[in-house]
């Protein structure tokens, strides 16, 4: 199992935060909403989660989003396995707890 590189988190991260500032009902709308959560102590960092989960990720970090499910805020990981299937990793965002894995 691979974390992705830092560039490439980086990246996946910036992307995810653009997209969730599109108007989709359920993101954060924008990354001061991340900023400022992170500041308040409400979620911790990417980058402490994925170091705080790599090894119960079952595979490769394809995408990341952040979002608030029943005012909880939740990262969820796309995970590519060895084999080709794809998961969504639901992880607490301020405890790193992983909530729930579903295979797509």
């Amino acid at each position: 199992m691979n974390l992705c590189p830092p560039r490439i988190c980086a990246l996946i991260l910036a992307t995810a935060l653009v997209v969730a500032g599109s108007g989709a009902p359920a993101f954060t709308r924008d990354h001061d909403d991340a900023l400022r959560a992170v500041k308040a102590g409400e979620i911790r960092p990417l980058a402490d989660i994925l170091s705080a989960i790599k090894e119960k990720l079952p595979g490769d970090v394809v995408g990341v989003k952040l979002e608030r499910e029943a005012g909880v805020w939740m990262y969820e990981f796309r995970v590519i396995d060895d084999k080709g299937r794809l998961f969504d990793i639901h992880v607490d965002a301020r405890s790193g707890e992983v909530e729930r894995t579903k295979e797509k």
